[in-house]
């Protein structure tokens, strides 16, 4: 009997893997001497053998995907002209004074998209442990020598550009845990050994986890500790970890986020404010309390692309976080459900190139990228309706930002770079 048909449903692993067939041998000397090598090659055998596989660089990228991805990208610099032009006249007397530099970086980024899904995604699994080696020292030095901007210290300055580590480190994690388990993958799914399934499912994934977390928790950054922490469970969930462990560990990340913010007065004071924002007119209750007024304004069918009345110093900065509301507002119930609809084809294409994939590391990576986009989308959507605290999450392709937008970008060219190699109608 295989060593895992007690523990996988009809013989197959969480990512969708048969489990590897006995073999016959025609003699007892042509049996390997050690069972698991027996293993390795079988699985490998199993992930290498397809000849769709192989054929990697010939494939083409995901069209679908594609489009997708330019129809976000369009979409979300007509609205950042919308809601920010208003805000811009005000404060830089140049109406376009966002909406120029969004193109530039618009145009940086598709470049850099480009690139990047004409790389191979091997390249990416042999880079990743030096690109999560880097972004530890950055996030290790941010908050010593980084640019302080409201308060907290999350970006380095160089010229007119700001990077943050923390956007960094979403996708240096994804790529890092993909490599591990691509890497000791039957280590960590050999649930008939329990030293191996600990440290390799649950114990050395969470160090790497924990190593990101623990460093942007210093940053005082709840927001991209939340999606850090997720984007880690998801991955440890699909590559097959046990989940009787997996549950606790998420149980004790909550609990210690939720201590986070009820004993630090930063993340305290932003609870009152979403408990009773009409009790803080004025002072952290103003971004929510209009924010909410212009979603409700907009109706079913909105005011009209530009006739929005709050973001004329109501919205405050409505070209960041808060931007959704702008768009509901202008662009109504219609709008809105337009723009989520796009997020949830994306996402929806996301899963199937990863999980049409035969490769670990791409379906790992593929999940990744795609798991945090659709974080970002729900979180940020949840603070604006004022059904989570306010804690400053953008939302994706939409929100202003210039090398936050060039990441993102560059995280949908290995997207794209992946799909090369997935079994789908492209």
């Amino acid at each position: 009997m295989n060593r895992n048909d007690n523990n996988r449903p009809n013989g197959r692993s969480r990512m969708g893997y048969a489990d590897p067939p006995e073999r016959e041998y025609r003699s007892e000397a042509s049996r390997p001497a050690n069972p698991k090598e027996e293993r390795k090659f079988s699985l490998w055998s199993l992930l290498f053998s397809n000849s769709e596989f192989k054929m990697r660089s010939q494939g083409g990228l995901d069209r679908i995907l594609l489009v997708v991805v330019l129809l976000l990208v369009c979409f979300g610099s007509v609205m950042v002209f919308s809601a920010s032009y208003a805000h811009a006249e005000s404060r830089f007397n140049d109406s376009l004074y966002f909406v120029k530099r969004q193109i530039i970086w618009v145009v940086a980024g598709i470049t850099v998209m480009v690139i990047t899904s004409l790389i191979d995604p091997s390249f990416y699994k042999t880079i990743a442990r030096a690109a999560y080696a880097v972004t530890l020292v950055m996030l290790l030095l941010v908050p010593f020598i980084g640019e302080d901007m409201g308060g907290a210290r999350r970006w380095f300055v160089i010229g007119p550009i700001s990077i943050q580590p923390s956007e960094v480190a979403k996708l240096t994690l994804v790529l890092i845990l993909a490599w591990f388990f691509s890497e000791y993958y039957e280590k960590a799914t050999d649930y008939g050994n329990r030293y191996n399934s600990l440290k390799y499912g649950i114990i050395l994934p969470l160090a790497m986890i924990g190593g990101v977390c623990g460093l942007v928790a210093l940053e005082k950054h709840l927001s991209g500790l939340i999606i850090l922490g997720a984007i880690g469970i998801i991955i440890m969930f699909i590559a097959g970890s046990q989940l009787k462990y997996l549950g606790a560990l998420t149980g004790v990340g909550i609990l210690g986020v939720g201590a986070m913010a009820i004993f630090t007065d930063y993340t305290k004071r932003r609870i009152d404010i979403w408990l009773n924002p009409e009790a803080y007119p004025l002072d952290g209750g103003w971004q929510t309390i209009h924010g909410m007024m212009a979603i409700g304004s907009g109706g079913i069918f909105g005011l009209g692309l530009g006739n929005s009345r709050l973001k004329y110093s109501y919205v405050s900065q409505p070209q960041n976080d808060f931007i959704f509301t702008i768009a509901c507002e202008e662009l109504g119930l219609i709008g809105a459900l337009a723009i989520l609809s796009l997020f949830a084809l994306f996402v929806w294409r996301g899963f199937l190139i990863a999980f049409k994939n035969d490769d670990i590391f791409c379906k790992l990576t593929a999940i990744g990228i795609t798991s945090k986009v659709a974080l970002q989308v729900l979180l940020n959507v949840a603070v604006v309706t004022n059904t989570i605290p306010n804690t400053g999450i953008s939302l994706p392709f939409f929100s202003y930002g210039g090398s936050s937008l060039v990441m993102l970008l560059a995280e949908m060219g290995i997207l794209l770079s992946i799909s090369r190699s997935s079994k789908i109608k492209k």
